[in-house]
Formats: C-alpha cells, structure tokens, sequence
C-alpha cells in the first residue's frame, strides 16, 4: 500500500508541472498584456513608462523564464502580487477563498453520495417499475438542465416569491447578533441552493452510472448462488453486491471533482458566493495573470489530491489495485 501511495504522489508532482506548464503558455497566448489594463484608459502614460511597468512585472522577459521564475516562488507559496489596485499577495487572496470553495464542494460531493447512490440501488433492484421510470425520467431533466438556469429558477421560487431562502452571499446582515444555533442556521440558509445546485448534475449522473454498475453485478453466478441459498435480499444487494458495484462508481467520483471546482464559477458568480470561483472570474476579467496561475495551481492541487482520495478508496474496496 505504501509503494502504491508512493507512485501516487509522484505522478501527481508530475502532472501538476504540466499543468502549471500549459497554463502559463496558454495564459500569455492571450492578445494584449495585464499592463494594459493600467495604461489604456490613461491618456498621458508615455511608452518610456509602459516599458516600466513591463519590466517590474518580469513581462519583458521570454516566457520560459518567467515560468522558472514564477515556479521558484510557487515552492515557497510566492504566487506574487496581484496586479489589481489592491497589490495584496496572491496568496493571501486566494486563502480566504479557499475554505469557502472547499466547503460548498465537499458538502455537494457529500450530497450526491447520500442521494445518488440509493436511489440508483433501488432503481436497479426495481427495474422498468413506476419507480425506475420516474428517477429515469428526472435524471434526463438533470443532465439537460444548465446549473445557471437552475440557479435562477430555484433563486425566483425560494427566495423571491416563497421568500423561504437568502439569494445571495453567505451570512445576513444581522450575523453577528445571531445565537450560536442562529448562525448554524443562516449559514445552512444560504448554503442551501448553492450546493444544490452543484449538486445537481452530479446526482443525475451518478445515481444512473450507480443503476447500470448494480445491474451487470446482480446478474452475476455468485449473486444467483447467494439467493439460492436463501439469503435475505438486503443482505445479498447491500453486502456481496454493491460492493463490487461501487468500483467504478468510486472513479467518477474523483471524476467529478473537477467539475465540481470548476463549476464554481457559476454558481459563485450567481449567488455571489465569496469563493475561488467568483476570485477567478474578476482575475480573467482583469488579466490578473498572478492571481489565475494561483487559482488554477491550487485548483489543480485540489483536483489532483481528490483524484488520489478515489484511488486510494478504490484500492481499499479492491485489494488487487494495491499490487499494481
């Protein structure tokens, strides 16, 4: 197990290179330079001046060095200045958006694991029931519905007509005022339709991966032989099938991490979620080139340990992974 984690995390490191890699390149494909934002809309900045600017930047230089250079701080957690108004550190920027993306994406993934996997279950041991035909039904409206158009929808319904749920941001006006169990309650408030929505496209997904995965492994000779031998079926489905049914399910799931991350940015920028999705989204607007190679690096980070997380599940629910 330890020589498997081991593999692990080395090509993790590598991957993140590239990543890092690519990133940078495609990001100084884009037309134009971050310095004009500062120089455009000002009439009396002179070249002598842009040539400043670019040069206490590092810009002036090729942008394979700029690379070595931006990596070099990136192992002390340098990601640099931002170039925005504020010059803060990057990383301090990003820091106080992190715990918020992290919570909202855990609470979906937790979510989809609670309501995606039973009823892909019961769906699978009721096949072509009244039943079955309904979750089918809704999980084609899920993979069909985009998350922005469900976030509006749902943002109209609770929180402007029905007035039950906030629309916006991650506490009231009257937060601190609040009791202990009061802002366990805001907080739940607000959190509500964002992690559903995030939640959304992923339980229609897995629930139905979960359907087709318990259907191939209830078929099986050794499924067939643990019923004649007059096993309870709760006993047959929950402990010799659906652990083997998890298998690829545990996979799409460490899949479904970068979309959940990336995903971010919509439903951050809809309810104005202060998160690393809504921080990414003024960052490209304003061709922050430091604070997105932060972002997408510890985005990546995020992505790639989760990927790890899957695989390290998988090789618990199947021995025979370890020895690869």
């Amino acid at each position: 197990m330890l020589f498997y984690l081991g593999k692990r995390i080395t090509e993790i490191f590598v991957t993140l290179i590239g990543i890092t890699l690519l990133s940078f390149f495609i990001i100084h494909l884009a037309p134009g330079k971050p310095t004009d934002v500062l120089t455009d809309l000002n009439p009396k900045i002179t070249p002598e001046a842009r040539e400043r600017l670019e040069k206490y930047y590092g810009l002036d230089k090729p942008i394979i060095v700029q690379y070595l250079l931006w990596a070099k701080r990136v192992v002390k957690l340098d990601f640099g200045d931002s170039f925005s108004t504020d010059r803060r550190p990057v990383w301090e920027k990003i820091k106080e958006r992190v715990p918020v993306t992290v919570s909202i994406n855990l609470l979906s993934m937790l979510l989809i694991f609670v309501i995606a996997i039973p009823v892909g279950i019961s769906s699978a041991t009721r096949q072509y029931s009244l039943y079955d035909k309904i979750t089918t039904v809704g999980v084609f409206l899920g993979f069909a519905m985009p998350a922005f158009w469900l976030g509006i929808l749902l943002m109209m319904l609770f929180g402007v007509y029905l007035q039950w749920l906030p629309i916006s941001g991650l506490k009231s006006m009257n937060y601190e005022t609040l009791s202990a169990g009061g802002k366990v309650l805001d907080l739940a408030k607000h959190l509500a339709l964002p992690v559903f929505v995030s939640a959304f496209g992923g339980i229609a997904g897995i629930s139905r991966y979960m359907r087709s995965s318990m259907l191939e492994v209830i078929r099986q000779d050794y499924i067939i032989t643990a019923r004649a031998k007059g096993l309870p079926e709760s006993r047959v489905i929950y402990r010799h099938a659906l652990r083997n049914a998890l298998l690829p399910i545990i996979t799409l799931l460490g899949l479904s991490v970068p979309g959940l991350i990336g995903g971010s940015v919509i439903f951050e920028q809809i309810f104005s979620i202060p998160g690393m999705g809504q921080l990414f989204w003024m960052s490209v607007m304003q061709r922050d080139y430091p604070l997105i190679m932060g972002l997408l690096t510890i985005g990546a980070i995020l992505t790639l340990i989760g990927n790890m997380l899957a695989d390290l599940c998988y090789a618990v629910v199947d021995p025979r992974i370890r020895r690869k």
